[in-house]
């Protein structure tokens, strides 16, 4: 397993004993390959399944006259399920600076949106700027931590992935466009547009167990969105932060978010891009008479 850490290694090496013997093909196979896919998804998300328990546990049972503020005691909780991540090796040093970079951004744009009246927290407890609880900034880096974890637990290959500086170009647009839209006209159509015409004839190759996966990666994109899409409404529900729609007692959140965190996801896309640079798979390389230099998109 590539870029494992040491965690990792062993508890990849674990499940490689425990299935030496199982069969390579059949129905049984099959339901291997989809549990070991599972399973490894559910790792993948550890940083932010935490942070969704915390949030839905405070909702259920923080009690309201405690002495420490809600927000206070979920932002405390954030940065120990970070330290957490970290003193077992579930993160490496390399992969917290793109989540840190990704906490941060977010966080701006929080400071912004709430400004603004998009959405609001609770105004309560002292670890928050502004109108803005810490804990916040948490639950972007969560995405950031997803979207690094996932690349090297199914060790992802691209082939016909875009050149990295136009997807940047592209990512500092959306980032861009979540601020002007306020006053400015909402060009998140011609965005996604652009992220059709970059992603769309790039497929992505996941390393399940024997198995590797090709999916198109537009179609992964949407997947990843609409799981984010799913845990908002759970976060909201939990009274972590609401929109406007929501004063008056909670609703599901606008189908229209989908768009949000899809151009949202894209951001972290192109962060952890530029630490994983995008390889073409080596089963590839070695079918076609491609040059070595193709293995990564500058």
């Amino acid at each position: 397993m590539q870029r494992a850490t040491s965690l990792e290694r062993r508890v990849d090496a674990l499940a490689h004993r425990v299935l030496r013997d199982a069969p390579a093909n059949g129905i049984r196979a099959g339901l291997i390959e989809f549990a070991v896919f599972i399973l490894k998804q559910a790792w993948a998300c550890v940083f932010g399944a935490a942070l969704l328990v915390v949030i839905v546990a405070a909702r259920l049972w923080y009690p309201d006259d405690a002495p420490l503020a809600r927000n206070d005691a979920m932002t405390i909780a954030a940065v120990l399920i970070q330290v957490a991540m970290l003193a077992f090796r579930l993160e490496s040093g390399r992969e917290l600076w793109v989540i840190v970079l990704f906490h941060i951004t977010g966080t701006a744009m929080e400071l912004f949106k709430t400004d603004v009246g998009s959405w609001a927290y609770a105004a309560d407890g002292v670890l928050r700027i502004g109108g803005v609880p810490l804990f916040s900034g948490f639950m972007y880096a969560a995405v950031g931590s997803y979207m690094v974890r996932v690349y090297r637990l199914f060790d992802l290959g691209f082939t016909r992935y875009p050149r990295r500086w136009m997807t940047a170009i592209l990512a500092a647009a959306i980032y861009l466009n979540f601020f002007t839209h306020h006053w400015w006209w909402d060009a998140r159509w011609v965005l996604l547009a652009g992220v059709v015409l970059l992603w769309l004839p790039t497929v992505m190759h996941a390393r399940v167990w024997r198995r590797t996966i090709r999916l198109p990666l537009l179609l992964v994109f949407a997947g990843v969105a609409l799981f984010i899409y799913l845990a908002e409404n759970i976060g909201t529900w939990a009274g972590a932060w609401a929109y406007p729609d929501q004063a008056g007692g909670w609703q599901p959140v606008s189908p229209s978010k989908l768009t949000s965190w899809f151009l949202l996801m894209i951001i972290s896309v192109v962060l952890v891009a530029w630490v994983y640079p995008p390889q073409v798979p080596a089963a590839v390389l070695r079918s076609e008479p491609v040059d070595d230099r193709r293995r990564v998109r500058p």
